[in-house]
């Protein structure tokens, strides 16, 4: 007769103990294919590199659609000082291109340099070491959430200059968080998708500024009519009627650093040169170039456009247009433009707005395809957690995406979708991977130049060098003014977030280097342990438990035992009598348990069992339902789940899951393999079932 004893403790799940292995996988595969598609194979990741047309509004969508809020940022800095100073406005665009010309032109070496895709990271690891480069990095990441924070915002700015709503000026932070919940599904299908959902877009906000810019201009210039923007007959009141020339030249720096938001956007070409179809740095290159051109020509045309209608843009109408009656609502920029050219409710001041909007919106996807390259970068490096280089379904950096997004949402929750509360923390950590960028580069010419014996290569390379050299220089100065003219506007919070970045990666890196360390193999063969204790954790007499103890005799254990919890004396008692009817060759523990407890007095036993040899190792069989459809989990108790999860923690311990199918995931295969063959070619193959081999025909029967 089977052996019963009886130990104190508690108890032990009766029904349904198992833990269901797919808890609502059903459901959530729906769902990930209705919103991302069906899945690409590891080996299509070519079908993803993007051709110059596609990857410039990929990429360069960022610093295309700052000519949308950098104009504004001038002009509304420059009113601090009345209008008159205006005036001012082409010297410091003019200022900007000399900024925006000489970073192209330094970071087309860089993507010649280095086309791996590690960007301004790679090139200050390599030159500065890694401390630098994790500096860069941080500076990088906090940009891009910035960068998605600032677009987005802007974008519902200009959306309540086209369609002046009341529910749109009200709702702009649900509108801004919809936007980027919408950008993270789209780019969660792949990057050459999201690619061509932004290519039109794009390419029309290109043609409709450069339109406006050229219409304009010649209805000024040729056919000399007197254009005049919405705003030309307000009167400002300056801040400051009698500026120092000292408080002038400031308010000159920080007109010019706001102005250089323009620029932000150029450095994610260089991180992503390998999405680029090949060959790859030549491509990078000229979508440098192209980028460059466009942004400066549509920033200088929207500036001299803005000074040639008399337009006037203030950062508060309330208190700087002097008799405001109270409800003038100020348009921006680009929107007061499109209204002066082609006219008040026309379809293409519409259209303008529309695809302004849009285009602003969309210029968060050049922080979508920057920041999950650069965190599969620094996960490689083990810098961030793993799981940012692994690839999702669409072959896109799916946890480096939607990390991105949600950082950029509680942004803007924070701020209220102010773009000029948020533009305040933008453009430092761009501007600190450029300085540090540049100055690597220097390091890098000089150290080819060192080995490097060919005439022409040598030219070429201090070429490159004196490039580099200038631009560092020149990047080094803006960042200066940067951090001077914003520090107290809202810079620091930038910094402390780049400060924060910094410490949590040298965390990390400490981390998984600590567990490599220990997790080394040694000289030493591992020591086999003495002996192998079985426990078969038992609810009930019933299938899901006959089948663990079957498994458990079979692993051949020293000693095997099965345990249950005393929680009702009656149901002890009933699974007692069916264990000594079907005479189980298994003895049977009872663990006693007054105050109804599961998880710990199991603990406690199996920690008894491991106390008495500390060389020998205890297996814990554990029996599982496997359910098919997501509510019968509800009905099924997680105590098995419980005890696993304390059990993983104690050594010398293993976990063994004993799983049973329950009808209804059978039921759930069987569906799915219908289905699949309802789908599959009428004239493909066929599924036939297997025959029995010739030998045991001709016998007279089928061999088992």
């Amino acid at each position: 007769m089977p052996e019963c004893r009886t130990v104190s403790g508690a108890g032990y799940a009766r029904s349904g103990t198992a833990v269901p292995l797919a808890l609502v996988a059903s459901t959530t595969s729906l769902a990930k294919r209705l919103l991302l598609g069906r899945p690409f194979r590891s080996d299509k990741l070519q079908h993803t590199l993007l051709p110059k047309r596609i990857a410039l509004p990929v990429f360069a969508s960022d610093a295309l659609s700052s000519v949308a809020y950098a104009p504004d940022e001038i002009l509304l800095t420059l009113s601090i000082a009345g209008a008159a100073a205006f005036a001012i406005s082409p010297w410091v665009t003019l200022a900007v291109a000399v900024v925006m010309v000489t970073v192209v032109a330094s970071y087309r070496q860089n993507v010649h340099a280095y086309p791996s895709g590690g960007g301004d990271y790679e090139v200050a690891t390599v030159n500065h070491g890694p401390r630098a480069g994790l500096g860069v990095a941080s500076a990088l990441l906090v940009d891009y959430i910035l960068t998605v924070a600032v677009s987005i915002s802007s974008g519902v700015n200009n959306l309540s200059s086209v369609l002046p709503w009341p529910w749109v000026t009200e709702n702009k932070v649900g509108i801004a968080v919809g936007a980027v919940l919408l950008l993270t599904a789209l780019n969660l299908r792949g990057l050459r998708e999201s690619g061509i959902a932004f290519a039109i877009p794009t390419y029309l906000f290109i043609i409709m500024i450069l339109g406006m810019i050229l219409t304009g201009l010649f209805r000024i210039v040729v056919l000399g009519e007197d254009l005049r923007a919405p705003s030309a007959a307000l009167t400002i009141a300056a801040e400051e009627h009698h500026l120092t020339s000292f408080a002038f030249v400031f308010l000159l720096l920080r007109t010019f650093s706001s102005g250089c938001a323009a620029l932000t956007g150029v450095e994610a070409i260089s991180n992503g040169v390998p999405a680029f179809k090949p060959p790859k740095s030549r491509n990078a290159a000229t979508t440098l170039m192209l980028l460059g051109g466009l942004a400066i020509v549509m920033l200088s045309g929207i500036i001299m456009l803005s000074r040639m209608t008399h337009l006037q843009y203030v950062e508060d109408p309330a208190t700087q247009i002097v008799a405001n009656p109270g409800f003038y609502e100020q348009k921006t920029v680009t929107a007061q433009l499109a209204e002066t050219v082609f006219g008040h409710g026309s379809v293409l001041f519409l259209l303008t707005g529309a695809v302004t909007a849009l285009i602003l919106f969309l210029a968060a996807n050049t922080a979508f395809n920057g920041f999950p390259v650069l965190g599969s970068i620094l996960a490689q490096d083990r810098y961030l957690p793993r799981q940012f280089h692994t690839r999702g379904d669409r072959l896109a950096f799916s946890n480096g995406i939607v990390f991105l997004a949600t950082a950029a949402i509680v942004l803007i929750v924070a701020f209220q979708a102010e773009t000029t509360r948020l533009i305040q923390l933008y453009i430092v950590g761009v501007f600190v991977s450029f300085t540090l960028s540049q100055a690597g580069m220097i390091r890098h010419w000089n150290r080819l130049l060192q080995i490097q014996r060919d005439p022409e290569r040598r030219r070429q390379m201090k070429r490159s060098r004196a490039i580099n050299t200038f631009g560092t220089g020149l990047t080094g100065a803006v960042l200066v003014v940067v951090l001077i003219t914003k520090f107290l506007l809202g810079a620091w919070i930038a910094i402390a977030a780049m400060v924060v970045f910094y410490g949590l990666m040298l965390a990390i890196h400490r981390h998984y280097t600590r567990v490599a360390e220990e997790l080394q193999p040694t000289e030493e063969r591992p020591v086999l342990p003495s002996r192998n204790h079985a426990v078969v954790l038992v609810s009930k007499v019933h299938m899901p438990t006959l089948r663990a103890l079957a498994y458990a005799r079979a692993t051949r254990p020293d000693t095997i035992t099965a345990v249950t919890v005393n929680v009702d004396d009656k149901d002890t008692r009933n699974i007692q009598a069916e264990w000594e009817r079907r005479e189980l060759p298994v003895p049977l523990t009872v663990v006693d348990s007054p105050y109804r407890e599961i998880t710990k007095p199991i603990i406690d036993f199996v920690k008894g069992v491991r106390r008495a040899s500390p060389r020998d190792v205890v297996t814990v069989f554990v029996p599982e339902y496997v359910v098919g459809r997501w509510w019968e989990n509800l009905l099924h108790n997680q105590s098995a789940l419980r005890i696993k999860g304390r059990l993983l923690f104690e050594p010398g311990v293993m976990v063994t899951s004993v799983p049973w199918q329950l009808r209804s995931s059978q039921d759930r295969d069987l569906d799915r393999l219908d289905r699949g063959l309802s789908r599959a070619p009428a004239r493909g193959p066929r599924f036939h079932p297997p025959q029995p081999p010739a030998d045991a025909e001709r016998s007279g029967g089928e061999r088992s």
